[in-house]
């Protein structure tokens, strides 16, 4: 409490509301006024006052909050982005000791800023408001995901980091640190209760917001691992790991994105599943209108799921599973691609006149299938002249059965090499004894060692030209670059929870978290920032909260709590996105 005197009467007023849960016994509560006076006037502090760490921790905490709860006021460096033409507010000066400065309670707010912009902008917050989310599970869930795009962890590690090491609350008038983690997968589960909704709803307002075409669904899955054995999932199940971590049980998620990579349906599936057997799962309900294109790898596209989509009408841009390899240089086309590489294209229309097929012809593509061959055919000679130089030995194994066993084996480890050579083994007149082993390389038509660098498109969209279509497939290849995302940068991995939908819940928050970062990636792309999300997040994290504490003449303490002034690269981030360079405002105490 503080007193005022108010029209001739001294009022007493409430500065700061302690809560139910005040942890301090009643018999210590004098130390801690004692404690707490110390830090809002530090210059009349003679002897330094012992008290013990649960009451310096709650001293520490009071202080923070009274100096972040002070009235707001706004400077000239203040307000939106751009705003420079806005007047000067009325300028504050004190007199104060320059040598009295202390600087106390630095925390980031850079990702926190523009983490919650980009959930305003989404709508995540008001889609909370409308299904009745309360304001402490709100605060919960934006912890959650902010804190997943600044430090990727667990719910617990995100905990920790929300409170010693972030300004999210001061953005959001929350005190995490009254705040059990449990709060934390609470939120999850929440989220989890709300997750179709809450999809559906970000993506409505994705698809207004940047007017995307409804043309391009992308597909993919990719898995993760459990620390633990994660006994009581029922999805927690081992397979093949694209982490090479087989040794762990696994989950797998899959992502429907459309083309310009915002989610538009995530689905958590067991670690053992077959990618193709999901497609028809996750497009089913989606609402996506008749004639849309779906594009997707080899993995997913069997012929399966290439009937399924045709019944359905869908189109579909998929890379072929095996067949012939072909490829005219007479009849192809040749465009230049991002990387500055000319790749040349082949257009070829089945029989039937059905499907397209396009042969794509990649230079860089040639030099390291060549590189391949050249190793493994390397591999397999070798083993030949191995058995060809044993012939010589007077007490090597000559005969032709055990010989044409050796043979089978080393064709086995060669990893396809072997199709390409014709392999003789000479006996004697008896036919038994083998006297001398040749070969010959003689490339099979169709295969790689015939057209390296050679791949296949295949599609049902005929109207398209050769470039169009190319182009229009790398769009998978950017949603590698999502995986990777998610991934290294989002902290999908690993997963620490044992119950499924703690688990699931932890995805989904890593989805969300990568839908607030792409948003920001499209709206800076478009002002000529183009950096990964972790160039952007090292960008914003330098910027800190923090209190300078002066002493006054006139024996009072002046506090003052406002953002570090924002560096070029940032401030250039936050013009592009139109937000106020000054995170949190400026607060000035006087005690």
């Amino acid at each position: 409490m503080r007193t005022e005197r108010i029209g001739g009467k001294v009022r007493q007023i409430t500065v700061l509301n302690l809560g139910r849960h005040f942890p301090i016994k009643q018999e210590d509560w004098p130390i801690l006024c004692s404690r707490l006076e110390q830090l809002l006037n530090p210059q009349a502090v003679i002897l330094p006052l012992e008290c013990s760490e649960s009451i310096e921790r709650t001293a520490q905490r009071y202080h923070a909050q009274l100096v972040a709860r002070a009235p707001t006021i706004l400077s000239a460096t203040e307000g939106t982005a751009g705003s420079a033409g806005e007047p000067r507010p009325p300028a504050d000066f004190q007199e104060v000791d320059v040598d009295s400065l202390q600087m106390t309670q630095p925390r980031s707010v850079g990702v926190e800023h523009v983490g919650l912009h980009a959930a305003s902008e989404l709508g995540l917050i008001e889609t909370l408001n409308e299904l009745g989310v309360n304001g402490v599970v709100q605060a919960s869930i934006l912890g959650n995901l902010i804190g997943r795009m600044s430090q990727p962890g667990s719910e617990l590690a995100t905990w920790n980091w929300l409170q010693q090491h972030s300004a999210l609350g001061e953005l959001i008038d929350v005190d995490f640190l009254s705040m059990s983690h449990m709060g934390l997968y609470r939120a999850s589960d929440v989220l989890m209760k709300h997750r179709e909704v809450i999809e559906t709803r970000l993506f409505s307002t994705v698809r207004t917001l940047f007017d995307l075409p409804e043309t391009v669904t992308l597909y993919d899955l990719s898995n993760t691992y459990f620390e633990g054995e994660a006994k009581f999932n029922r999805k927690a199940r081992r397979g093949r790991s694209k982490e090479k971590r087989s040794d762990c049980p696994l989950v797998t998620l899959g992502l429907v994105l459309d083309g310009s990579g915002f989610v538009r349906r995530s689905q958590t599936f067991a670690g053992n599943v077959s990618e193709p057997g999901t497609l028809a799962f996750m497009l089913a309900g989606l609402g996506t209108p008749a004639g849309a294109l779906v594009v997707m790898d080899a993995g997913v596209a069997t012929e399966t799921n290439v009937a399924w989509l045709v019944e359905h009408g869908y189109r579909y841009l998929v890379v072929r599973r095996g067949g012939m390899r072909q490829f005219d240089a007479t009849r192809s086309v040749s465009i230049e691609t991002a990387g500055e590489e000319w790749l040349h294209l082949q257009k070829e229309l089945s029989p039937g006149g059905q499907e397209l097929c396009l042969y794509c012809h990649s230079p860089t593509r040639q030099f390291k299938e060549e590189a391949m061959l050249a190793l493994s055919g390397g591999r397999f000679e070798a083993g030949l002249q191995q058995m060809s130089d044993g012939l010589q030995k007077p007490k090597s194994e000559k005969g032709h059965d055990k010989l044409l066993e050796r043979l089978g084996r080393l064709k086995q480890k060669s990893r396809g090499a072997s199709q390409h050579y014709q392999v003789n083994l000479v006996t004697d007149h008896s036919g038994k004894t083998v006297t001398a082993i040749t070969w010959q390389k003689v490339p099979v038509p169709g295969t790689m060692a015939k057209h390296p660098g050679v791949y296949c498109l295949r599609t049902n969209e005929l109207a398209w030209d050769e470039e169009k279509l190319w182009r229009t497939y790398t769009m998978l290849t950017d949603l590698e670059s999502v995986f990777r995302s998610l991934k290294s940068e989002l902290g999908l991995r690993p997963i620490y929870h044992h119950k499924e939908v703690r688990s699931d819940g932890h995805l989904f928050i890593t989805v969300l978290a990568y839908q607030c970062v792409q948003l920001l990636r499209v709206k800076l792309k478009a002002a000529g920032i183009t950096d990964s999300w972790a160039t952007l997040r090292d960008i914003l994290s330098v910027q800190r909260r923090v209190t300078a504490t002066f002493n006054q003449r006139d024996g009072r303490s002046l506090h003052v709590r406002k953002a570090t002034v924002a560096e070029p690269d940032l401030l250039a981030i936050y013009r592009a996105l139109g937000i106020s360079a000054a995170p949190g405002g400026t607060r000035k105490l006087i005690s």
